[in-house]
């Protein structure tokens, strides 16, 4: 590879879907982030 900076010599060897990797990380960041707060509401009503 004699120059790394060219673009067409780069080839895009596992292609990706951004738009479904952007929906599956917002899915589950979301997820995560609604367990984290039933967590929390859950210990609230016990030490409350």
């Amino acid at each position: 590879m004699e120059n790394v900076r060219d673009p067409r010599q780069h080839i895009n060897e596992e292609p990706r879907d951004d738009f479904m990797d952007t929906a599956i990380g917002f899915g589950a960041m979301f997820g995560f982030m609604l367990v984290v707060f039933a967590a929390a509401v859950i210990v609230k009503f016990v030490i409350s």
